[in-house]
């Protein structure tokens, strides 16, 4: 049988499990409980009812199996009790007939189980299929022979059931290898979408980084092509350019407007500022990136001398960001939780 792709299930590509799957299901239970009560073999007393419900019972969830369980092919274990519930529903209602003479429908666990076999195709176990049919046909032509018919009439009440399923088994044979291409495409159509995705997403980086590169540093490397020399103030210009794409490389959290204003006045005061980022707040919520944002802004105002050092640090840590202040013989340091909030200072 045609193995499909890794994540590829024909249930989805057959709408096994639509609304209209569903219906069809409701039906199948619905049509089987009605025939039941309708065909109980007369005289049967309680036995018959039994009969009559173990039957439906079986059948019914395997037919919500059916549809329900995903995996392709089906998996062994509700493939084994799907293909048991027709033979058993068609022994279990046999046991109660005695009377060649009822109904046809009387035996309609055999249509059931050509019902289940079909979709058992469909679900990739067409050789299991096959065994449960015959497995329900060979039962039938048992109980023929046990009421005094002879095999021949069993076989002939139940052999009509074949053809609906080797339908099916065509039907599988070809449908498979046409799913298991449609798979293919669609895993190529994936990944060349995500492949693109990605290739836009490296060159929309690449637009913004040369575009604020263009808007900082472009002024400057326009003056120093000049022969003539820099003056102190352009050369702390250049310093305070540098040290803001190097902070954006360093620390790509941080890089916000709020924080390179921030950043940019400390320097000029004098000030040593070190952003770092160990990716702690990749995954985190706005709220949290805010409010250690808000706390580095609040530390590079406050600064006056000395080193800064901002750091958020790796993942999954109890502190999510620290602040170490350095002026002199002051030392000052601060964490942030996992919910940004200042929880330390000394």
């Amino acid at each position: 049988m045609e193995q499909l792709p890794a994540g590829g299930d024909i249930g989805d590509l057959m709408g096994l499990r639509t609304a209209a799957a569903k219906a069809l299901v409701a039906v199948f239970i619905g049509t089987f409980a009605l025939v039941g009560v309708m065909t109980r073999p007369a005289g049967s007393g309680v036995a018959g009812w039994l009969a009559e419900i173990v039957a439906w019972g079986v059948t019914s969830a395997a037919a919500v199996a059916l549809i329900q369980v995903p995996g392709d092919p089906l998996r062994r274990s509700v493939t084994a009790v799907v293909a048991a519930a027709g033979p058993v529903a068609t022994v279990s209602v046999l046991l109660v007939v005695d009377d060649p003479g009822v109904r046809i429908l009387t035996f309609w666990p055999l249509s059931a189980t050509t019902a289940l076999c079909t979709y058992l195709c469909v679900r990739g176990r067409t050789g299991v299929a096959w065994l449960s049919m015959l497995v329900a046909i060979g039962a039938t032509a048992l109980w023929a022979v046990g009421i005094g018919e002879g095999a021949g009439y069993g076989i002939s009440i139940s052999l009509i059931n074949l053809a609906p399923l080797v339908m099916s088994s065509f039907f599988a044979i070809t449908i498979r290898p046409a799913a298991r291409e449609i798979f293919l495409m669609q895993g190529a159509g994936t990944e060349a979408a995500a492949a693109e995705a990605a290739r836009r997403a490296v060159l929309d980086e690449r637009d913004r980084q040369l575009g604020r590169l263009d808007d900082q540093a472009r002024p400057l490397l326009e003056r120093l092509v000049d022969a003539a020399p820099l003056s102190a103030d352009e050369r702390d210009e250049c310093s305070l350019v540098e040290a803001r794409l190097r902070d954006s490389l360093r620390a790509p959290t941080f890089d916000v407007r709020s924080v390179a204003d921030a950043a940019r006045q400390a320097r000029r005061r004098g000030v040593e500022v070190i952003l770092l980022d160990d990716h702690g707040l990749v995954d985190a919520d706005d709220d949290v990136r805010e409010r250690v944002i808000g706390g580095a802004v609040t530390a590079l105002a406050a600064a006056r001398a000395g080193t800064v050092t901002i750091r958020i640090l790796p993942p999954r840590r109890r502190v999510v960001a620290t602040v170490l202040q350095v002026a002199g013989d002051v030392v000052v340091r601060e964490e942030y939780d996992g919910e940004g909030r200042l929880v330390g200072s000394d």
